[in-house]
């Protein structure tokens, strides 16, 4: 099986560069339209499939963001892993503005979102004690710090509901937890890759150090905009050169979670639930 990357593009973040033989592919999905059109094409010789989770033009809300849809187009497509960019507010003094976090741990505050693609007569209970890629994760931290930008090798990213900032109490709270970014798409996308058996990772790009800092001023839209230009090009400098470079062998572990978690028998999985979930557990049912 050959390595597809696929790139899942947050704020500012809407195509990618150096991109050969490009091409776009609409998918349909039993969960309704993926956020865009997705931009196919080969970078060095690898395979990359790209979307943009808000959309071209920024047109989704974090909650809105249909991310079963975007999963499973990817999965469908063959992409083998997923490497993905987000816009994140620094909750320790340490995670500056401009800096890179290549986050390891998650925190889920959200409550509006489908977030696994089992039930309607099939349950799965899958691995989820470490929620990223470890060998995918460290490929981008090292990539990182040999480009020169102001990496961490390791975080915890609280995924709030949002659209709103937090408040100043929510911010110390997550703070004294420990955690050290926040942000708003991640971990629902994580769940949902993991299920679909696709290695997982994120450059978390720090913007903005939320709302816990008193004597700043709050953190708004056009503040994180502003950093995020200089934080996207980075981005796309790792992934320029990190993409050629991933192979089958990153994070196998992951590439066979549903092994072990699914507790159906698969006589007693309705057909229209086998066909929805084909391209994520078909090969379960051979």
């Amino acid at each position: 099986m050959s390595v597809k990357i696929g790139v899942i593009g947050g704020s500012g973040l809407y195509d990618l560069e150096g991109i050969e033989n490009k091409g776009e592919v609409k998918v349909e999905t039993p969960y309704g339209d993926p956020s865009d059109t997705f931009f196919t094409g080969t970078l060095d010789g690898t395979d990359v499939v790209f979307v943009p989770r808000h959309a071209r033009s920024h047109i989704y809300l974090p909650t809105e963001v249909p991310y079963k849809a975007n999963i499973w187009a990817l999965k469908k497509l063959g992409v083998t892993h997923i490497v993905t960019v987000t816009a994140t507010g620094s909750l320790q003094e340490q995670f500056k503005p401009g800096d890179i976090c290549v986050i390891d741990q998650m925190f889920d505050r959200t409550r509006h979102r489908a977030d696994t693609f089992f039930g309607e007569g099939i349950v799965a209970h899958v691995a989820f004690a470490d929620p990223i890629a470890s060998d995918l994760a460290k490929l981008l931290y090292d990539t990182g710090v040999e480009l020169g930008y102001d990496m961490h090798p390791s975080g915890t990213y609280v995924n709030m509901e949002g659209p709103q900032f937090s408040t100043r109490a929510e911010s110390e709270f997550y703070r004294a937890q420990g955690f050290h970014v926040i942000g708003m798409t991640n971990y629902t996308e994580a769940r949902l890759a993991r299920e679909a058996e696709i290695p997982y990772a994120t450059l978390a790009l720090v913007t903005d150090y939320d709302c816990w800092k008193s004597h700043d001023e709050s953190v708004d839209a056009t503040a994180v905009l502003e950093v995020m230009k200089d934080n996207i090009q980075k981005a796309k400098d790792i992934l320029r050169h990190v993409i050629p470079t991933i192979t089958m062998d990153y994070d196998t572990d992951i590439q066979n979670a549903l092994a072990v978690a699914i507790v159906t028998d698969f006589a007693n999985v309705p057909e229209q639930t086998k066909q929805n979930l084909a391209p994520i557990i078909g090969r379960y049912l051979k």
